[in-house]
């Protein structure tokens, strides 16, 4: 049976990116020699990588690419960085890493940005390896989606099509005409985010007011932090630094959050861009009003005296860290009041804005939600009046509300259907897992947060889930850093029939 989709383009395109993935193993791989440690990983991993890389590359010269080849590509390419990203914590094969499905299982995490750790004990590992699986977080943030634009921009609509796939969106706002500039111009920001990030957090360490965060530890957060990830190479995440060192963060994952186009407008001087935006403001008040909740709600509670500054400090900051889909912990939340916890968990579903590094269902999707909400109501007081749904003076068309409704939807569904999954089987090997656990890890695996609750807690991690559960694991969090629909395309027999 001939097929429709010409998936020769798809994986020539995903081996492109595959071959130029290459290039970030020369830092682990430099990191490794200066501390004494075994190069092998990564030189494995950069031979692999132009090997496999080239010869996927080789399958086609004719690489124009439509709707159909930009959905595998997309799927292909996450999938593939992923696997082939587990290869230094497979050649390494130190602790956790023995085992197969837990290499895979960091490497799919780190790729999709969802910070959730197999890692028992860090002091087991080098270095370099930690700053690998660092690296493999800031490129799955922005990265690979950038040289995936900057790359395929001249195949004609093809760099849009890859923009709409990873964001679900219609359209596609320009910065430039030329979607390779804009390309230039978005990572240019995010580079020039991760070095800023880098050396603030490393000028309080020179000027003593952070001792632990040295240039290494420097590097590996500004990479984690800008794009909203959550890796660090502490087992205690972001409570192992000084105060100081957790405020700077809060900041710089509101930012890695924020929509990217409205961050180039502020740095060419359009200052009341934000203010502009409706999607900015419902994200600005979400965080606010949460991190009021969560404030309070530790204030009140007799069992936490942690003082008036600490407790702001935590509270906004593990807020921020849930809206964000970062990840960090500054501070044990599971040990906090069903309340504050319970915030927490809400907080998994909201995510930062269209168009940044987060992930999860995005605030706009909930403005629209809302929006929907609030016309529904008023034509069911008024059942002839004419009222479009508009975002920034902008006019919603209907069928993309309904795209909107349907991705909520499915991502719902999923979320409890893992966690059913999760139940079942830890009940199975007869180590069985609290309800309110299982909906905080199926949350934050699937909607790529990191930590959750109990077994996989802030301090935690997700070796207590079986082998069988892991794996279902890593499909999920392919699937949700994708956004389902590119997964799931590609399950109906109409993508490939001709």
């Amino acid at each position: 049976m001939a097929l429709r989709v010409d998936w020769r383009s798809s994986c020539s395109l995903a081996g492109t990116v595959l071959k130029w993935l290459s290039i970030p193993t020369v830092a682990p791989l430099a990191l490794a020699i200066v501390d004494g440690d075994d190069p092998l990983p990564f030189l494995v991993m950069f031979a692999v990588t132009v090997v496999f890389g080239t010869g996927l590359e080789a399958l086609t010269d004719d690489r124009e690419i439509g709707q159909r080849e930009a959905f595998l590509m997309v799927a292909l390419t996450w999938l593939g960085v992923a696997l082939v990203g587990a290869i230094p914590f497979l050649v390494a094969g130190t602790g956790v890493f023995a085992r197969p499905v837990n290499a895979v299982f960091e490497s799919m995490s780190g790729v999709t940005t969802t910070g959730a750790t197999v890692i028992a004990d860090f002091g087991v590992h080098s270095r370099a390896l930690l700053l690998w699986r660092a690296l493999l977080q800031w490129l799955g943030g922005l990265g690979i989606l950038i040289v995936a634009i900057g790359l395929f921009s001249h195949l004609l609509v093809g760099g849009a099509q890859l923009m709409e796939t990873e964001t679900q969106t219609r359209s596609v706002h320009k910065l430039h005409p030329h979607l390779d500039r804009t390309a230039r111009l978005i990572w240019g920001l995010y580079v020039g985010l991760t070095v800023l990030t880098t050396v603030v957090l490393f000028a309080f360490h020179l000027a003593g007011f952070a001792p632990e965060m040295d240039l290494y530890n420097a590097v590996a957060h500004a990479l984690t932090s800008v794009s909203t990830a959550g890796f660090s190479p502490q087992p205690d995440s972001i409570g192992a630094f000084s105060p100081i060192v957790q405020w700077t963060l809060i900041p710089v994952m509101i930012v890695g959050a924020t929509n990217f186009v409205i961050l180039y407008a502020v740095t060419q001087g359009n200052l009341r861009r934000p203010l502009e935006s409706a999607e900015f403001r419902f994200y600005v008040a979400l965080l606010a009003s949460v991190a009021t909740i969560v404030i309070t709600t530790l204030a009140l509670d007799p069992d936490i005296a942690m003082g008036l500054e600490p407790t702001i400090r935590h509270g906004l900051f593990n807020v921020v860290s849930m809206v964000t889909t970062t990840g960090y912990a500054s501070a044990n939340f599971d040990l906090w009041s069903p309340g504050a916890k319970h915030m927490l968990f809400l907080c998994m579903f909201t995510g930062g804005m269209a168009g940044s590094t987060t992930c999860s269902i995005k605030s706009l999707r909930w403005l629209v939600v809302l929006k929907a909400f609030r016309r529904n109501l008023f034509l069911a007081v008024h059942p002839d009046a004419v009222r479009p749904l508009r975002l920034d003076e902008t006019v919603v068309d209907e069928e993309t509300i309904g795209d909107v409704f349907t991705y909520v939807t499915l991502a719902l569904v999923i979320f409890f259907l893992l966690t059913v999954v999760i139940i079942v089987d830890a009940a199975r090997v007869g180590n069985p897992v609290d309800e309110f656990d299982a909906l905080g890890a199926a949350a934050s695996i699937f909607l790529n947060i990191g930590p959750a609750f109990g077994v996989a807690g802030p301090f935690d991690n997700y070796l207590a889930f079986s082998p069988l559960t892991r794996t279902v694991m890593i499909a999920m969090m392919w699937i949700g850093r994708i956004e389902i629909i590119p997964v799931l395309v590609l399950l109906t027999p109409e993508f490939w029939e001709r």
